[in-house]
């Protein structure tokens, strides 16, 4: 594993979980909230989105955690993926966290609600179409998921060089 992908629901915890395996792995990690929202939470226009991603996606190794729903030019990073892990978590569960997170404007709650009929089948066939050799990893609860980041800690190959 060197290039990592990690989606899913808004309040998922791909933040956390792009933390817990940059840790584990050594890999870089890159949010791309932070990379994709401007002031006021304007979005970055698609051309230039994908411009940004393929800049990010160049380095050898990476972690990029992100799902930003409608908004997203998903292809640019899946195509230099090794790994893709989906956080396939209950909306009630994301719901919660997120409430505890932050105060989220409504587009984001449409889009909580709806993303597992919506936007799961989508990114499915994004990852089918652009990143067909990539490991995917689908993980429908916390305890699948931290037992991944022990395995990717205790493994010779993960990202670490």
């Amino acid at each position: 594993m060197n290039r990592i992908v990690i989606l899913g629901r808004g309040g998922a915890g791909k933040s956390t979980l792009a933390a817990a395996l940059g840790t584990a792995t050594g890999l870089p990690v890159i949010e791309l909230d932070k990379h994709f929202w401007g002031p006021g939470l304007e979005a970055t226009p698609p051309e230039q989105w994908a411009a940004v991603q393929c800049e990010l996606a160049h380095a050898d190794q990476w972690i990029m955690d992100g799902d930003l729903g409608p908004y997203d030019v998903l292809e640019v990073r899946l195509r230099t993926a090794d790994t893709v892990i989906l956080l396939d978590y209950s909306f009630p569960r994301c719901a919660w966290q997120a409430m505890r997170r932050s105060r989220e404007r409504a587009d984001f709650w449409l889009w909580v609600w709806s993303w597992r009929r919506r936007s799961r089948p989508l990114l499915l066939k994004a990852v089918a179409t652009h990143a067909a050799s990539a490991k995917l990893h689908v993980f429908r609860n916390p305890r699948a998921t931290a037992r991944f980041v022990a395995q990717a800690q205790d493994s010779p190959d993960t990202g670490r060089r």
